[in-house]
């Protein structure tokens, strides 16, 4: 299992959510990631999640 650091923001800068999320791996986390996404409600604000690399899972802007 690893961490991956979730964030979402309002055009205005302010942040919604900084939270940390465990995957098994990249593909799981991209797949149940974009799923928790959804489910914050954020899928159209600025978010992304990155593993613990700093690599980019998932980004929208």
């Amino acid at each position: 299992m690893a961490n991956y650091r979730f964030t979402a923001f309002e055009k205005t800068g302010e942040t919604l959510f900084d939270e940390i999320w465990t995957f098994e791996n990249d593909e799981v986390a991209k797949e149940q990631g974009q799923l928790q996404v959804d489910e914050k409600g954020v899928a159209e604000k600025t978010h992304r999640l990155v593993n613990s690399s700093g690599k980019l899972i998932l980004f929208h802007v």
